[in-house]
């Protein structure tokens, strides 16, 4: 990092920018200038500004990067930071970040003009990883603070950090340590220096004293606005996560476009069906393609009737709807193999409106090429000609009609328009097969599918496949061939060691693996003390990252040991001691999940393509985006759009997707605006911990990150 002491600058210097700044705007009432929604990035390559950048892309908040390291840069000078538009005044940003408090050389003209124009327009700047400093509103470290790790550490959210912009944290904020001979957090704890304007937003005590040094505080000097962060971090730590949102929420006075939630939702696959078992004395799955033919003997696990009210009164404690997906044969196959007599779809029958359900086909058959599996790994069989073998498309639409017939039957709330295919197969699968089925998009349109699950770790971007929109999904490592604890560490060793340690030699192979193991787990403490903590810590990474896709398991999962479990409440109850009533987990059905994902799509597009303009002049905000697309945005409670409430409130301020508009949308903002506290919200769903619809019971008209191993499909 950068730590250029600033210094004054040459009086000539300074009153050239003054000059170039409309000198109409100092001390002006808001009503008389311009300020556009758009937020200046000054980078210097560090993780702390990628981070920063992250945030702003993943929420959709419009933003202008400029690198420092590249010589073709522009220069920040007054006409680059503001102008004049329609007879108004205009700040071209309403928000700066820097590096640290001052990147450039010591009588930067750059720094002059970004502190005149902050000063003009009321511009706040986030010094996004600096040195704790005087000229930061902080002493030296050296005077009774710390500089040095911080891997570990659990700071705290003042009082003054809840009044402000992280009101919607409960207090705690833990700084990851997942390996001890990493160092992962760096960071200076300090007391504001003597005489400054500084309050502290988040701290943490300093070692060997009784005091506590900041980690995050406002520092207000020569008419200007810095929020100040001491740590390093990395757009994928918790601790950032955590106050990402209070971060942007502060530089924008929570007046932005693009918006941010938490999201959690899983998918249980094969619910009704059998999964078959990994044998651990021949490091296979009989039964499955992972096995030679004829290897082994098939061990089947499925659910019973008491794994249906463990589910449900799990979901009632949690607040939290699983999502089941199933496959009728094995509902059939059950009853024909015991005189008609099937408990657990008869439980699941009776407690139907517990649950979501989706179409996973009838028999989980294979729906992509024709499965050649007299070798291992399998390959895609072919013609005569050399042409691949197709699953045709009349077998593709039976699976799913059929399926579809006994989902109605049962009174399963489902939406036909969603399905997941087995092992979304019928989809491409590297690299046995390279392409989609071409009768899959025909079956699909039969069908009325709209949405169609893929497997984020294969097919992470939403496409299109036929009439429908994938929606990708996370794969948990937690396998569909386990239903006891044993299970699991068993497979998790085979993959995950060496082949010296008996292993499948795969990291050896793969060295980017993050899951390989220097050692077998103990089969004993193995799956709670490594799976279950480090599972829970990648899902909970997804949730708090304003990442909506959904995650899925199997129905082995919830049998047996019921292995999902520890991870799903590690997952709700981690983001619980964290998080305010004021943002609940949000848990939407695939359908909504896909929309979600369907319109950032187009907005981060339009936003990217220079098509979308916001600005804000008193308490009106005027947004502009390309007809179709729809608009997102984040306001302070109170916001109206039309006259009429805008958006849903989350973390202290209200957000939501609107239609664009000819002539574009006008929001009115509430008196005064105050930058928002997160800490209240007066909504019917505030006290709820997990935020969802009601089951959806619609049939649409005409309707008749880990590698996908052999543990996961």
């Amino acid at each position: 990092m950068k730590r250029t002491t600033r210094t004054t600058v040459l009086t000539v210097v300074s009153l050239i920018a003054a000059l170039a700044l409309p000198t109409t705007v100092a001390q002006a009432d808001a009503t008389q200038h311009r300020v556009d929604l758009r937020v200046l990035v000054v980078s210097d390559g560090g993780p702390a500004t990628d981070a920063v950048m992250a945030e702003l892309d993943t929420a959709g908040t419009p933003y202008t990067e400029v690198d420092l390291a590249r010589s073709d840069r522009p220069v920040i000078d007054p006409a680059f930071l503001a102008d004049t538009v329609d007879g108004l005044p205009r700040a071209k940003y309403q928000a700066v970040v820097l590096p640290n408090d001052n990147p450039f050389p010591a009588g930067s003209a750059e720094m002059t003009a970004l502190a005149d124009y902050e000063r003009a327009y009321d511009i706040p700047q986030v010094d996004a990883y600096t040195y704790a400093r005087p000229e930061a509103g902080l002493q030296y470290p050296v005077y009774g603070g710390y500089s040095g790790s911080l891997d570990g550490v659990t700071a705290s959210v003042t009082a003054a950090g809840k009044a402000g912009p992280f009101g919607y944290l409960e207090g705690a904020v833990p700084f990851e340590d997942n390996s001890p001979t990493i160092g992962e957090s760096y960071g200076y704890l300090s007391t504001p220096a003597a005489g400054a304007d500084f309050t502290t937003y988040v701290d943490a005590p300093i070692p060997g004293t009784s005091r506590r040094g900041a980690l995050v505080g406002e520092y207000r000097h020569d008419g200007r606005r810095e929020l100040v962060v001491t740590f390093v971090y990395n757009q994928h730590q918790q601790q950032y996560r955590l106050l990402a949102r209070g971060i942007v929420d502060w530089m924008t006075g929570g007046v932005r476009l693009g918006a941010s939630r938490n999201y959690f939702a899983v998918h249980v696959d094969d619910v009704l069906a059998v999964d078959d078992r990994w044998d651990s004395d021949l490091n296979c799955t009989p039964g499955d393609v992972d096995c030679p033919p004829g290897q082994g003997t098939p061990d089947p696990i499925r659910m019973v009737a008491s794994d249906v009210d463990h589910a449900v009164a799990w979901q009632r404690e949690h607040d939290f709807t699983l999502d089941l997906a199933f496959n009728a044969a094995g509902s059939i196959d059950h009853r024909q193999d015991n005189g008609g007599a099937d408990p657990l779809t008869d439980r699941l029958v009776a407690e139907r409106d517990e649950f979501r359900w989706i179409n996973h086909t009838y028999s989980h058959a294979f729906l992509g090429c024709r499965q050649d599996t007299t070798v291992v790994p399998w390959r895609c069989a072919t013609n005569p000609d050399g042409s691949v073998k197709w699953v045709g498309r009349t077998e593709i639409s039976d699976e799913i009609s059929l399926n579809r017939y006994f989902g109605q039957v049962a009174g399963f709330p489902m939406d036909h328009g969603e399905l997941v295919t087995g092992e979304h197969s019928g989809l491409k699968v590297l690299p046995q097969q390279p392409a989609d089925n071409p009768n899959l998009g025909p079956a699909l349109t039969e069908n009325g599918v709209t949405w169609l699950a893929s497997d984020n770790s294969r097919d992470p971007v939403q496409r299109r496949v036929g009439p429908a929109t994938t929606v990708s999904r996370y794969p948990m490592n937690i396998f569909f061939n386990a239903g006891r604890a044993a299970e699991q560490v068993d497979e998790y060793n085979w993959i995950y060691t060496s082949r010296a340690q008996g292993g499948s030699g795969i990291c050896e192979d793969n060295p980017a693996t993050t899951t390989c193991l220097p050692a077998p787990l103990d089969p004993a403490t193995g799956f709670t003390g490594h799976i279950v903590p480090l599972e829970t810590r990648i899902a909970l990474g997804h949730v708090l990252a304003n990442d909506p896709k959904p995650h899925f398991i199997h129905q082995s999962n919830l049998a047996e040991d019921r292995i999902a479990y520890p991870v799903l409440t590690a997952v709700l109850e981690g983001y619980d001691a964290l998080f305010t009533d004021s943002a609940p987990v949000v848990n939407l059905r695939m359908r909504d999940i896909g929309v979600e994902l369907q319109r950032r799509g187009a907005w981060q597009d339009a936003v990217r393509a220079g098509q979308v303009t916001a600005h804000r002049i008193g308490s009106a905000v005027t947004v502009r985006a390309p007809a179709g697309v729809a608009v997102t945005a984040t306001m302070p409670s109170g916001t109206k759009l039309n006259g009429a409430g805008f958006g849903g409130a989350y973390a202290g301020t209200v957000s939501g997707w609107t239609p664009s508009a000819n002539g574009g949308l006008t929001l009115t903002l509430p008196p005064s605006s105050p930058a928002p506290s997160g800490g209240s919200d007066t909504t019917a769903d505030a006290g709820r911990r997990t935020s969802r619809p009601a089951p959806d019971t619609h049939v649409p008209e005409g309707v008749t990150e880990p590698v996908p191993f052999s543990g996961l499909r």
